[in-house]
């Protein structure tokens, strides 16, 4: 029998009313909103009522996004749907130590909430963006970021899909290269140029936020974005402070976790877009996802009934 792999929804999935219906069915998603309420109250209301405006600001993004993660994965996880290794795509990654029990959950929200108010104030230093590359090898993209003054290759993510970030006024040429080349891109709904050199100072200030908390093994394997492997517990710190600044290695990532066993993926949280990609990766695994009640119930459907 397979392996079932949670996978931790990222940055630029955000939309207003996502967890309402997951607090609605499921008391450990309520216990996690409540307990975020006390540590930062209104993010709630943020998640549930925001515009679309207000939840992409990465401030209040990277919070709001991290509770519909957490509280997807903690009611499947009730329903009796559990998972052998979990991945998260950026941010999604924060929910993912919570998840595997790296640290607490209210931990995690605190942590989250610093990483997005440092990642604002670098956005907020510079003019910058982020689009999405396709139908063109993630080595051309690269060779032709390469080209432009300061855009970076940053997120791989499967076949013909490469994420580019960096200054705003670069990426209008790029993208008339990009053009000619046989690629087209799509800008994402991002408020700055994560995983570039763009976000070192919000790297080094996260890694010192860190050193206040404290990080135990977990129960089961967190897959870095760093490494595409596993994360190893006497360098969590540093791996999810050099994560900011540094590409995400998502593609890689997946092959890892269906090499070593992987069969079934449930995506938790916000949008398909990571059902979107491991699809792309491999025709030859099972994919779900869980973001609202219907969907969640699905899911606890068809995963029992494959048992």
């Amino acid at each position: 029998m397979g392996k079932t792999a949670f996978l931790f929804a990222g940055q630029g999935a955000q939309y207003p009313g996502m967890g309402q219906s997951l607090c609605e069915c499921s008391p450990a998603a309520k216990a996690l909103y409540d307990a975020a309420e006390a540590i930062r109250p209104g993010t709630a209301a943020q998640s549930f009522a925001g515009t679309p405006e207000e939840l992409k600001r990465t401030e209040n993004t990277q919070p709001c996004l991290y509770l519909v993660d957490l509280a997807a994965a903690l009611a499947l996880e009730e329903a009796g749907v559990h998972a052998d290794a979990a991945a998260g795509f950026s941010l999604g990654e924060i929910a993912a130590l919570a998840f595997a029990g790296v640290y607490s959950a209210e931990d995690g929200f605190r942590i989250v909430t610093e990483r997005g108010r440092l990642m604002q104030q670098a956005a907020e230093a510079a003019d910058t963006a982020m689009c999405a590359v396709v139908k063109l090898d993630a080595q051309t993209v690269d060779r032709t970021a390469k080209e432009f003054p300061q855009l970076y290759a940053v997120n791989f993510n499967c076949p013909g899909q490469t994420v580019v970030s960096g200054l705003r006024s670069s990426m209008p040429a790029f993208q008339e290269q990009i053009k000619a080349l046989g690629g087209r891109c799509i800008p994402l709904a991002v408020s700055a140029a994560f995983h570039s050199p763009f976000m070192a100072e919000a790297s080094a200030a996260f890694g010192k936020a860190l050193s206040a908390y404290t990080f135990s093994a977990g129960r089961l394997p967190v897959y870095a974005n760093l490494t595409a492997k596993p994360y190893a517990a006497a360098q969590t710190a540093e791996t999810m402070s050099a994560q900011i600044c540094s590409p995400v290695r998502w593609q890689e990532t997946i092959e890892n976790l269906i090499a070593e066993g992987f069969t079934d993926f449930i995506e938790v949280g916000a949008g398909k877009t990571l059902s979107g990609l491991v699809k792309k990766i491999s025709a030859d695994v099972r994919i779900f996802n869980a973001e609202n009640a219907e969907t969640l119930a699905d899911t606890v459907k068809a995963v029992q009934e494959s048992c």
